[in-house]
Order: C-alpha cells, then sequence, then structure tokens
C-alpha cells in the first residue's frame, strides 16, 4: 500500500517539477542583450537605476556605478518617479473635485469650489506630464 501511494505521488509531482524547472530557466536566462533593455518598471513607475547602464558580467547583469558621475542620473530617475506620482494625485483631485461637483446639489458655493478643484488638478496634471517628459528627454539624452 506505501508503494501504491509513493508511486501515485511520484507520478502526480513529475509534470509539476518539469514545469517548475522549465518556468526557472526561462525567467532566470539573462543575456548581454537584455541588459541593455531597461525597460524594468514597478506599476508603470520606472526604477531609480533607470538611467544607468547595466553591464553583462557571469551570467547576469551588474550595476557598476561611479559614484559622483552617477548621482545625476539616480536624482533624474528619482524626479521622475516623484513627477510620475504627482500625475497621479493630480487624477485623485480630479476625481475628488468631480464627486465634489456631482455632491453639490446645485448649490453655488459648492458647485463653484469643485469646478475650480477640478480645474486646478487638471493644470497640476498637465504640468506633471510636460516636466516628465522633459525629465525623460533629459535622462535618455543627457545621461
Amino acid at each position: 500500500m506505501k508503494q501504491k501511494r509513493l508511486a501515485y505521488f511520484a507520478t502526480s509531482l513529475t509534470p509539476a517539477i518539469y514545469m517548475s524547472v522549465f518556468m526557472v530557466n526561462r525567467v532566470s536566462a539573462v543575456t548581454p542583450a537584455s541588459c541593455t533593455n531597461s525597460s524594468d518598471s514597478f506599476l508603470g513607475f520606472p526604477t531609480w537605476y533607470k538611467y544607468l547602464n547595466p553591464v553583462y558580467q557571469n551570467g547576469q547583469c551588474v550595476l557598476q556605478t561611479t559614484m559622483p558621475d552617477d548621482l545625476g542620473k539616480i536624482g533624474l530617475a528619482l524626479v521622475e518617479i516623484l513627477l510620475r506620482l504627482a500625475g497621479l494625485i493630480a487624477v485623485a483631485f480630479v476625481i475628488y473635485g468631480g464627486f465634489n461637483y456631482i455632491t453639490s446639489q446645485g448649490e453655488p458655493d459648492k458647485t463653484k469650489s469643485a469646478r475650480q478643484r477640478i480645474v486646478n488638478a487638471l493644470i497640476g496634471l498637465v504640468i506633471t506630464i510636460f516636466a516628465t517628459v522633459i525629465v525623460s528627454f533629459m535622462g535618455r539624452e543627457f545621461a
């Protein structure tokens, strides 16, 4: 009885083992070409090392930094992250202003306040979009 259970367990586990080995090999395959592609992001936010150039060594990507020179590149990436966060906050304020506008029930003061909040949030959103584009351009061209 024990041998049947062991045989059943081994045969049912074999496809899972093959699949996990296949997936690990597929995910962990690093090539020199994949080191130069810096398209890593987290929820649309760039990484702090976006403008640094990784080097392919011993089968993996390694960041080699020279600290005084690369501080500007890291700073640009951090500014870009903060600008994208500010853009999301501006979108949240547009939604909040829209909610206030809908729930103002026609009261002139509340309607005016909500409309002004929406306009200010849209102005802030446009500013953050242009600033993000400028920072991204500077990072690609000059960093």
